[in-house]
């Protein structure tokens, strides 16, 4: 039998692109959705990993087993609203505890508007996603048929989601602050704002396809471009307006900022087979051979760097790049989070680095 809210949960399933199938109980909002799947590997943070725009269009599977036990602050998002489609745990916790405590999990997801659905095998779930790589996915109430899982599965479209998550005008964050920073949002983390924010620095927000004429206006001392989800190659004309700043202006990025910036130099992106997301990943510095642990979230990465420009941080695990900067120009940027959130932030005196490109 099928119980809706407030005697139990609806069934529904998990349904992905190779044809396999889970059955959970749905919970936050009840709906059938399409995205694409991904798995993440924070044991802490999942409110952060919630409301991280990086995950738009996404069906984010919690690795570790119990989700929800110090419940929802709401002073803890990354951003204003959740913008992942669904949430898939082994175990969800219905009575957190924790004196920030706002709501608990069921709720926050029910509020905006994001399907739950509980007691998936995850760790079979990751496997697959690691052994197959990212696919698309369905969840579905019921036992919906394969033509009803394939119309849906092919209505997903997920190029538009930079323009879903960045800011819809110009604002201005610390308006007495120094130094200017111009800030384009690619759809942005709050924690990154909060770190320039820190370091006193004035910042002027722009959406993400904000013309290189309407940066150059506000005089800023640094571009600085921002995480987002999605492929960058969709960006909407940013790599041409970096491109165009470039060598005029010092320009800085993390994460979807770090490919922008790439692409401008006439570097390559490529998508990796199930991406990086978590906040346990090892980069190594190649300048002073450390290496950090490391948030991150993305699916895309740099490669095939043009004369000029280096690689500044390497991946321990899959030797990918992790960091470049210009040999010649005041450009860097980097591919994990410095600000974590959720993760370590062993890496956060990055923050100082870019603020140091200024002067050079």
């Amino acid at each position: 039998m099928v119980y809706g809210r407030g005697y139990g949960f609806m069934k529904a399933q998990l349904i992905l692109e190779n044809g396999q199938r889970f059955t959970g109980d749905m919970f936050g909002a009840v709906k059938d959705i399409a995205g694409e799947i991904v798995f993440t590997t924070g044991m802490t943070g999942y409110q952060e990993t919630l409301t991280d725009p990086s995950f738009c269009g996404q069906i984010v599977t919690m690795t570790f087993p119990l989700i929800g036990n110090y419940g929802i602050n709401l002073d803890d998002n990354e951003a204003k609203h959740t913008h992942l489609k669904a949430f898939v745990v082994r175990e969800k916790c219905n009575a957190p505890s924790n004196f920030r405590n706002e709501m608990n999990l069921d709720d926050f997801l029910e509020e905006e508007g994001v399907v739950g659905l509980e007691g998936v095998d995850t760790r079979a779930l990751t496997k697959i996603i690691r052994d197959g790589g990212c696919m698309k996915a369905v969840i579905m109430q019921g036992e919906p048929t394969d033509e009803e899982v394939k119309k849906l599965m092919d209505s997903l479209d997920n190029s538009n989601v930079i323009m879903e998550t960045t800011s819809d005008e110009k604002y201005v964050v610390n308006e007495d602050g120094t130094p200017h920073i111009a800030f384009v949002d690619m759809g942005a983390k709050d924690g990154i704002l909060r770190n320039l924010k820190k370091r006193g620095c004035k910042i002027t927000v722009f959406p993400a396809n904000a013309k290189a004429e309407e940066i150059e206006a506000v005089n800023a001392d640094l571009v600085f471009i921002s995480n987002g989800p999605g492929d960058p190659l969709d960006a909407p004309g940013t790599v041409d307006t970096i491109k165009a700043l470039i060598g005029k202006i010092p320009v800085c990025g993390i994460c979807m900022g770090h490919q922008i910036i790439g692409l401008a130099l006439g570097a390559t992106t490529e998508k990796l087979k199930f991406g990086h997301h978590g906040g346990n990943h090892t980069v190594k510095d190649l300048i002073t051979g450390k290496c950090y642990i490391t948030s991150q979230n993305h699916n895309y990465i740099v490669s095939n760097l043009p004369d000029k420009v280096v690689n500044m941080f390497v991946n321990v695990n899959d030797g990918t790049c992790e960091g470049i900067m210009h040999t010649e120009l005041p450009v860097m940027s980097v591919q994990f989070h410095p600000e974590a959130a959720p993760g370590p932030v062993d890496t956060e005196w990055l923050f100082d680095r870019f603020l140091g490109t200024i002067n050079k």
